[in-house]
């Protein structure tokens, strides 16, 4: 396994990491400011792994599938975690939730559609725009809720902080609905059915058979010929005889 990817396997290996401090605010001092520091640490594999593949030119199916996984498993992991603990005012921590998941598993299948007819489908431009938007809310948001529980700053400055974090996270859902939307579009032709026809398969069967029916059929006429030939021919020997 090249450099790479072994970057990016450290950015799955962080997830349950960030989830026990995240959680263990309630026991353990500084638990979520660990949790943003370690997110902050896999927003930085993110964009490391990519530029060492591009630059070292080990850009492998392997790199791209692991990738893939872990910016997914990474956001949604962080996502579910701001939602779960009320940090996003509901219902709209819910329903932006629900938007940016769905959005994941529906790439997740098209991409899964696209392999199984030999299309590679790749990031387009929403795609990565949408993913740094979310990183940044994301990141913003961790921070914010470690501040509001510790009561660092005055409630005024820790209001602005929220709303400019709900603000990104807002226009992430939005440029998740875009880019959705644009691979759908985009992608549309994998969702022509190819139907196979029964019919014409079982002529063809039909016809193989016949014709390999007919192949061994005159193999044996023309057997039964060389044997009246042989018996022809011994006669006559035993007349001459």
């Amino acid at each position: 396994m090249n450099l790479p990817n072994r970057i990016t396997l450290t950015r799955i290996i962080l997830i349950p990491f960030i989830i026990f401090f995240y959680l263990s605010e309630g026991f353990l001092y500084g638990g979520k400011m660990i949790a943003t520091g370690l997110f902050f640490v896999g927003i930085a594999t993110d964009f490391l792994d990519g530029y060492l593949a591009r630059k070292r030119g080990e850009i492998t199916v392997l790199g791209t599938f692991l990738d893939s996984i872990a910016d997914k498993m990474f956001v949604i992991t962080t996502l579910l975690l701001i939602v779960a603990d009320g940090t996003v005012v509901q219902p709209f921590g819910v329903i932006f939730a629900v938007i940016i998941i769905a959005r994941e598993l529906m790439v997740s299948a098209l991409r899964q559609l696209g392999a199984s007819k030999n299309v590679i489908i790749s990031a387009d431009y929403f795609g990565k725009v949408k993913a740094s938007f979310q990183f940044v809310a994301l990141f913003l948001f961790m921070l914010y809720s470690f501040l509001n529980e510790r009561a660092v700053f005055d409630s005024n400055i820790l209001n602005i902080l929220y709303w400019i974090c709900f603000a990104g996270l807002a226009v992430t859902t939005i440029l998740t609905i875009m880019s959705g939307c644009h691979y759908l579009i985009k992608n549309r032709h994998l969702f022509s059915e190819t139907q196979v026809d029964v019919s014409n398969k079982k002529d063809e069967k039909s016809e193989n058979n016949d014709s390999l029916s007919n192949e061994i059929k005159g193999k044996d006429a023309r057997k039964k010929d060389d044997l009246k030939g042989e018996k022809k021919a011994s006669k006559k020997a035993k007349k001459n005889l």
